[in-house]
């Protein structure tokens, strides 16, 4: 009971604990503020990620798959999946409406050939689409009175869906948002059009290079497409090169849609031509598959590949169907993650790195514990002398010191993972407030403060107290620097949405992160109490008791 009793009184005594549980509290709320903002920005990368990517991609690049239908219905029959989508997935060239004049721009772009109702249903692609008016009224009101999607219609939203143009009915093109450079971000995240040029209204060619099976580039192929949406998925690397165009398109410019096959050996007909083989199927580059809510990637993958294997021996005996589907081991079968592991694994890699070099906060904590509690049992010895003497026990002694680090680390870590929590709560508040140019009441009331310290500074020398005229002297000076910086801040934007992609930074707290960090603070803590402990429980009564 005394252990407790003694423990408790050094805790509400003196300042000196409340200072060493300001220090862990700091500590740990920079770890979860940190890492808590690395972890946010990665879950939005994978989100984002998988938004056009389904979770699990079937892969067989240039020849493509043949059959897709059949291979469609397959995994369809699955428990595990919920839908699937065939894609075309290539390289080519677009020619822009701008500028005035002969000269147009011409950018290269990964372009997607889709089937709308089946990709939406597998990547939820509407979602995407970045001009369509907005849903309601509370919608509307967030939004800058500039904001062009105001004057929109609903069927901007409708054609970006159908891949159509509804006025024309003519197959229409879904730009990435930072493919065409007329969209300029603003610092709200919202776009502006520049030049006069708004996407949606224009027209643009496409060039694509179709690949024989053996690897051969035939005449290339073009084709004008009204621009019907532009979409925004969340990754600039996507939005700065894919555009999506129907299935059907994509598969003519490239050769890839069905057809008759022949046979190239044999001798021609009385009438020049080649013996006919078969019917050669329309092909596919990928299909995309999605899970059935509570199936996971890996279990979907798992199912897709015993389905896969069923679709080529049936194809195989099907003495009918000329073509074949490449053998399993020719095919790339992956969950979304896998696929995009390029993209993802530096991020995750960089998130632990953080966590590991932050770590370090716990030996500051140690130090800064062991510093304070070696200067108490210093100032304690007399005090561990007669409890010594009284009969208190070494481990009895030792447990005073191990308690009050334990309380230390364990209320510090509580303070400063309630901090972290408020930071990053409103941290796009704090944010926007740093961008903003100071307000002249905040310099003009440290300056005041300032004043009146100024003035404790000088009554503290008068009256002989020189440790307190040292202190408000310091306050004084800190706060006409502060004072200063306040007048010279002109709305310095840290994370500016005009320049990085994400509009806000991610406002969720990694609790996992944050409990890591709690314990790791109290265990340090103690470990930090610990040397001091023992060196208080070492203390021979009678020399302490002689010496003070």
């Amino acid at each position: 009971m005394y252990a407790f009793q003694l423990a408790n009184r050094y805790l509400t005594s003196r300042i000196i604990p409340l200072i060493a549980v300001a220090a862990v509290a700091l500590c740990v709320a920079l770890v979860v503020i940190v890492v808590s903002v690395m972890s946010g920005f990665l879950d939005m990368l994978k989100s984002s990620g998988r938004t056009l990517m389904g979770d699990v991609v079937i892969n067989y690049p240039v020849r493509g798959l043949p059959w897709y239908d059949e291979l469609i219905a397959e995994i369809q029959a699955l428990p595990q999946a919920e839908a699937a989508t065939p894609l075309i997935d290539t390289y080519g060239l677009i020619r822009m409406p701008y500028p005035q004049g002969g000269d147009k721009e011409v950018v290269t772009a990964n372009v997607w050939g889709v089937e709308p109702r089946s990709f939406e249903r597998v990547t939820d692609y509407t979602k995407t689409l970045y001009w369509q008016p907005p849903k309601d009224d509370a919608a509307a009101q967030a939004m800058s009175k500039e904001d062009p999607r105001l004057q929109l219609s609903p069927q901007i939203a409708t054609d970006g869906a159908a891949l159509r143009q509804s006025g024309t009915n003519e197959p229409g093109m879904v730009m990435g948002i930072h493919v065409s450079i007329v969209n300029e971000r603003q610092r709200d995240g919202s776009y502006r059009n520049r030049f006069g040029w708004f996407m949606p209204d224009q027209r643009v060619t496409l060039t694509l290079v179709p690949i024989s099976g053996k690897g051969t580039v035939a005449e290339p192929r073009e084709r004008l497409f009204p621009i019907v949406n532009e979409f925004r998925s969340g990754v600039y690397q996507i939005d700065k090169n894919r555009v999506l165009v129907p299935l059907s398109e994509a598969q003519q410019m490239l050769r890839m849609d069905a057809g008759l096959q022949y046979d190239m050996d044999a001798p021609p007909n009385a009438d020049g031509s080649q013996p006919v083989l078969g019917k050669s199927p329309a092909r596919v580059h990928r299909v995309l598959v999605r899970a059935k809510p509570g199936v996971t990637p890996d279990q979907l993958r798992d199912a897709v590949e015993v389905a896969y294997d069923r679709f080529q021996l049936k194809m195989l005996q099907d003495t009918t169907k000329v073509a074949k589907p490449p053998r399993r081991d020719m095919v790339s079968i992956l969950t979304w993650e896998q696929h995009l592991r390029d993209l993802i694994g530096p991020v995750e890699k960089e998130r632990e790195m953080m966590r590991i070099l932050f770590s370090i906060v716990y030996l500051v904590c140690a130090g800064l514990v062991l510093s304070i509690f070696w200067a108490i049992v210093q100032e304690k010895s007399r005090d561990i002398g007669i409890l010594r003497s009284i009969g208190a026990s070494r481990p009895g002694v030792l447990w005073i010191f191990l308690q009050y680090g334990l309380v230390i680390g364990a209320v510090g870590g509580v303070v400063g993972v309630g901090l972290g929590w408020v930071v990053i709560s409103n941290i796009n508040a704090i944010h926007e407030v740093i961008g903003e140019d100071a307000p002249s009441w905040s310099w003009i009331g440290a300056f005041a403060v300032a004043a009146v310290a100024l003035v404790m500074a000088v009554r503290g020398a008068l009256a002989g107290s020189l440790l307190r005229s040292l202190l408000w002297m310091v306050f004084a000076v800190t706060l006409c620097v502060a004072g200063a910086g306040l007048i010279a801040h002109r709305g310095t934007l840290i994370w500016d949405p005009a320049v990085y992609y994400f509009s806000s930074i991610p406002d969720k707290v990694d609790w996992l992160t944050a409990a890591i960090t709690w314990v790791g603070a109290v265990v340090f803590s103690v470990l930090g109490a610990s040397v001091p402990a023992a060196k208080a429980a070492d203390i021979d009564p009678v020399r302490a008791l002689r010496y003070e």
